[in-house]
């Protein structure tokens, strides 16, 4: 039998060598039009940095030494360019010499693999841009650093060989920026597992620039420009594309051959094509994914050859009774992030709603391995589970353990298993390597007691929008320790600690709708109980805790952290310092802290009751591995007055030292102090475009003067939030009217409060704000958002002029009197305009 195999590494390769064992006497060819017919190409990010210092080592094998060893006849840079199904044909262009032959074939075998997408954007075809997909594009990407000596690299794609370029280019030393045009990166993970990832790249110090796209790519002699639609420019001196890849289909198009409804090859259970006697194997072919059973592309290499190896054996059956089949995909798959691992299987929640499965969601955070022995480091699990208990998909993220709990609810979903049997899966435990009760058993706990009715939780997304929404509507209470409350807490939260709830059931309403929340959900879960058996018939508990809201809900961009016109080069002994703890160097008289292995609040009560014990001006080191730590500590020094010298992060420990500092003297005769007010709060009740200039003029410089910045919008001043394009929700005719009539966003306002000029005002005004390069107010608008300030609408003013909240720009609270009342409070300086 002769067969032919159209492209090699993963699944070609594989499918040869299986040959090979099954049958000595096949005549095999294996067709490659790279110069290379098996390399890593997972490893290929690995190489930029030096992390996989030789590249040989990306080279599975030669061509000399896979002829030799399987007896294959290997044509590299050889092309395959033509099917001729009836005369079983193939015709073939050797790219060296262009010569053109034609080979015959029994069987035959397309593994053309994927090609990266390469959108016609404007400016695309610069030399500083480049994608990565085989050796020889990394030897482009290699030959520029070494020649260019680049030293702002842009990533456009947030996918996994996106965010692994974008590593390996910051573990070389180059400032790098990652462009994604969703709203989070790794799109297999859901918002709030992404938002970890987000975080630990922020600390990083990697430029984040979400939901926002390319529009276009300008050279300039020494740099290129990356124009972004929000009107964002980026300078760049390498730049890599990696948007994502789709299947090269065109060989198997032009013979004929059927292609599936999502754009890949059209197999059956067998892999063979519409032609019996033409398989595909690998990136080019659609696979059912198991847990949906819809038809998909997966392009990851372990389903590549495990479909080859079948393959091998159906071209070897003379049987077609005797095929065997590929059961489908999981999609399961792991990053490394720096120093976190980001892992996931099936489907996450946002397919899961998609398609319409009724299905439950909950967060857990566990050690990955015993918390009293050295070295434990947190997971954070997602398991998406329908109704009847059907495990329909994981997320794990994590800077240890996260492989292997994917890896058991991979299996686990494989063989069928539900929610209920994770509780009882038996798992090698020993305190360096796991827990009596491992993430994966805690996880099906709290499954089971979601669908059994024992444990009623309340999502991030969903507390976020009843809070947002009706927040008078339900009892909200945090039932951490008061140190944690005082740090952060949710807006409207009180503080009734866990273990003193019993005897303070009496503060709360048993008739009122109430939600409980800790830090990652457990004493969430124990107050709940307490809750339930005391007469409270409607409680839930926040899954996933204050932690995974916090993650969830903070701003998940971090742009323009870097002066794109002076960025210097940074040389070897600058890079080593920023991958390490701290880049305060402190020596003598450092008195240290572990906590790593403790979960919150463990890591901030240490180091609360540390600081009690030490004199003013001592040093103290804390080294936690706690991920919110770092943001923890900082909020803490902060609110104590401490001074925080510096955080850091290296192999997923955090490191920070903190000098104490001197209790404020206060005066016998005068009591306490008040609490230093250093905010601003300004209330915008004009729609007149001079006075909403003036506000925000006023609110943008209190911001740089690193003042906090609340703006109360109530009234006509709400046309400043309104959103130009905003939807248009059925209302009362007077609600409508009052839309109509009124302007839609502060790049509509035309009206002055003097010399109006009958409407001409706005315009002459406008104009000379352009000339004079006065920022217009929409652009002043968006500078507010993005350095932090607070925007309120009055829910009251929304009311009687009939604006809803969907007409409104992103980032806006909604809130009262109350609201406007207690930052007023905070505030050294208040504003009515």
């Amino acid at each position: 039998m002769k067969i032919i195999i159209v492209g090699g590494v993963a699944g070609g390769a594989t499918a040869a060598a299986r040959l090979r064992r099954l049958d000595e006497k096949a005549e095999i060819v294996l067709i490659e039009r790279g110069p290379y017919i098996s390399f890593a190409n997972c490893g290929l990010p690995y190489h930029i940095s030096g992390a996989i210092p030789e590249r040989n080592k990306l080279l599975v094998t030669s061509e000399a030494g896979f002829e030799a060893r399987y007896h294959v006849d290997v044509r590299s840079r050889t092309e395959a360019i033509s099917i001729d199904r009836a005369a079983k044909t193939v015709t073939l262009r050797n790219l060296d010499s262009c010569e053109e032959m034609t080979e015959s074939y029994d069987r035959l075998l397309l593994s053309p693999g994927a090609e990266v997408l390469k959108p016609p954007t404007p400016g695309i075809g610069s030399p500083r841009i480049f994608t990565l997909r085989n050796i020889p594009d990394l030897d482009r990407i290699m030959a520029s650093l070494a020649e260019n000596k680049p030293r702002r690299a842009v990533v456009i794609g947030g996918g996994y060989i996106g965010l692994e370029v974008a590593e390996n280019f910051h573990e070389r030393g180059l400032f790098t920026t990652v462009v994604e045009g969703a709203p989070h990166v790794l799109a297999p993970f859901d918002d709030e597992m992404a938002a970890i990832v987000h975080a630990h790249m922020r600390d990083k110090e990697i430029e984040l620039h979400l939901d926002d796209k390319v529009e276009h790519f300008e050279d300039r002699p020494d740099h290129t420009i990356v124009f972004l639609a929000s009107g964002k420019r980026i300078q760049a001196d390498i730049v890599v594309l990696a948007i994502g890849v789709r299947p090269e289909v065109k060989l198997a198009r032009d013979a004929g051959l059927e292609l599936g409804a999502v754009g890949g090859i059209k197999v059956d259970e067998h892999l063979a094509t519409s032609d019996p006697d033409i398989f595909a194997v690998g990136d080019a072919i659609e696979v059912m994914n198991r847990v949906s059973g819809r038809m998909a592309l997966i392009p990851l290499a372990g389903p590549a050859n495990r479909q080859a190896r079948i393959i091998a054996d159906n071209m070897l059956s003379a049987d077609p009774a005797d095929y065997k089949s590929y059961g489908g995909t999981l999609g399961t798959a792991i990053l490394k992030v720096f120093d976190l691992a980001a892992a996931c299987t099936g489907l996450n929640e946002a397919a899961v709603k998609a398609l319409g499965i009724p299905y439950r969601a909950s967060i857990t955070h566990s050690g990955s391995h015993a918390s009293y022995y050295p070295g434990s480091q947190q997971i954070s699990l997602k398991l998406v589970y329908g109704l009847d208990g059907t495990i329909l998909g994981a997320q794990a993220v994590g800077v240890d353990g996260a492989d292997k709990r994917i890896d058991i609810i991979a299996t686990a979903i494989r063989a069928g298993l539900k929610v209920t049997d994770l509780t009882e899966l038996e798992l090698a435990y020993a305190p360096p390597f796991g827990s009596a009760k491992d993430p994966v058993n805690i996880a099906g706990y709290v499954a089971e007691n979601v669908l059994n009715g024992s444990h009623e939780i309340i999502g991030w997304r969903d507390l976020r929008d009843l809070l947002r929404d009706a927040p008078t509507s339900v009892q909200l209470v945090d039932v951490r320790t008061p140190e944690e409350f005082s740090i952060r807490t949710l807006p409207g939260a009180r503080n009734i600690e866990l273990d003193h709830l019993r005897e303070r059931l009496g503060e709360l309403d048993p008739k009122q709708p109430l939600i409980v929340f800790c830090q990652v959900g457990l004493r969430g879960y124990l107050a709940y109980r307490v809750l339930k058996q005391a007469g409270f018939k409607d409680a839930r508990n926040l899954t996933g805790g204050f932690k995974t809201y916090s993650w969830a809900t903070e701003k998940q961009s971090s742009t323009d952290i870097f002066d794109y016109e002076d960025i210097r080069r940074r040389d070897p002994s600058e890079v080593e310092p920023q991958k390490g703890s701290c880049r305060v160097g402190v020596t003598d008289g450092v008195q240290t802290l572990d906590v790593t292995g403790l979960q919150c609040p463990g890591p901030i009560l240490k180091t609360f009751r540390a600081i009690e014990a030490m004199e003013a001006g001592d040093l103290l080191e804390v080294r936690a591995s706690d991920p919110a730590f770092g943001r923890d500590i900082r909020a803490w020094a902060d609110k104590t007055g401490h001074q925080l010298l510096g955080v850091g992060t290296e192999k997923g420990v955090i490191t920070a030292r903190i000098r104490k500092a001197a209790p404020a003297l206060v005066p016998a005769d005068v009591g306490v102090a008040a609490a230093p007010r250093d905010g601003a709060t300004l209330v915008v009740f004009s729609g007149d475009l001079d006075k909403v200039m003036a506000s925000l003029i006023i609110a943008n410089g209190a911001l740089a003067m690193g003042s906090k910045v609340t703006l109360f919008f109530t009234f006509w001043g709400l046309n400043v939030l309104r959103k130009p394009d905003a939807p248009s929700p059925r209302k009362p005719m007077i609600d409508a009217a009052f839309g109509f009539m009124l302007p839609k966003g502060a790049g509509r306002l035309n009206r002055l409060s003097n010399m109006n000029f009958a409407g001409l005002g706005g315009r002459l005004m406008r104009k000379v704000m352009g000339d004079k390069h006065v920022d217009s107010p929409a652009s002043l608008l968006a500078s507010l958002v993005d350095g932090g300030a607070t925007l309120v609408a009055c829910q009251m003013s929304m009311d009687v002029m009939g604006i809803r909240r969907e007409e409104l720009i992103d980032g806006v609270e909604i809130g009262g009197v109350a609201t406007f009342l207690g930052r007023a409070q905070q505030s050294a300086t208040t504003l009515f305009i």
